[in-house]
């Protein structure tokens, strides 16, 4: 990997990107000129720290970066545009730019190219997050150089700490409900409509009412959690509403 690259500017490649079934050639320029974008660099799509937590937690947290002065969020993998456009459509990851850097070109040129033969990967990118301002590296968040696959200082967080180190990302809200019960319905309607992003989790096969009851202490649902601490029914749902309580 290459020395720290902070104020220089961003290496000039053309991106293929694949919009509507055609081929959209996208510069870096384009991307960058005139902008402040925050870029997180990963291994390959479809794999498990990049989608279980890096993609997930910047998608989650990218209407804060947004709040907080920042145009785009990119997402950058030495994978095609058949696979990147596959992976965000996985993800749901729609707050943020997947970027194909099929041939390793602007990874190369970052100096973040590293041999992953030993995984049966080839050339990929080592994992690195950054703040660019109209085309300039203004801070660099690279994992450390060690073995396997380090994710300690490129995460979404540690990235909006540095934009504005008094920025609070959204709670965390999981929602336990069953299909065709009408107080889930309403409980999912009233944190929509109070624009509370939430999971909503579905009771099945794998997830039963036995579940809810070792978690929640109760034989009913909607459930609903906020930051690990249990809220309540749908009654309680909309009283922690009323309280102006989501972040």
């Amino acid at each position: 990997m290459s020395d720290n690259r902070e104020g220089q500017r961003i290496p000039e490649v053309t991106f293929q990107t694949r919009r509507n079934n055609q081929w959209v050639p996208v510069t870096s320029s384009q991307i960058f000129g005139g902008r402040t974008v925050v870029v997180f660099a990963l291994p390959g799509a479809f794999t498990p720290t990049c989608s279980a937590a890096h993609v997930p937690r910047f998608n989650e947290l990218a209407p804060v970066f947004r709040e907080n002065g920042v145009d785009d969020i990119v997402c950058v993998s030495v994978n095609d545009a058949f696979v990147m456009n596959a992976w965000q459509a996985d993800q749901a990851a729609f707050d943020i730019t997947f970027l194909p850097d099929g041939n390793g070109e602007f990874t190369e040129a970052m100096g973040m190219l590293v041999d992953k033969g030993d995984l049966g990967f080839g050339k990929r990118s080592w994992r690195y997050a950054m703040v660019v301002r109209d085309g300039v590296i203004e801070r660099l968040f690279v994992e450390p150089a060690v073995e396997g696959d380090p994710y300690e200082v490129s995460d979404a967080d540690t990235v909006l700490g540095y934009i504005n180190p008094e920025a609070e990302g959204p709670s965390a809200v999981t929602l336990f409900t069953k299909p065709g019960c009408p107080y889930c319905a309403r409980a999912k309607a009233a944190l929509s409509d109070s624009g509370v992003a939430f999971e909503d989790i579905e009771l099945d096969r794998s997830v039963t009412m036995r579940s809810v009851r070792a978690m929640a202490g109760a034989d009913t649902v909607p459930q609903a959690f906020v930051d690990g601490s249990r809220i309540g029914d749908s009654e309680a749902i909309t009283a922690w509403l009323a309280k102006g309580t989501a972040a």
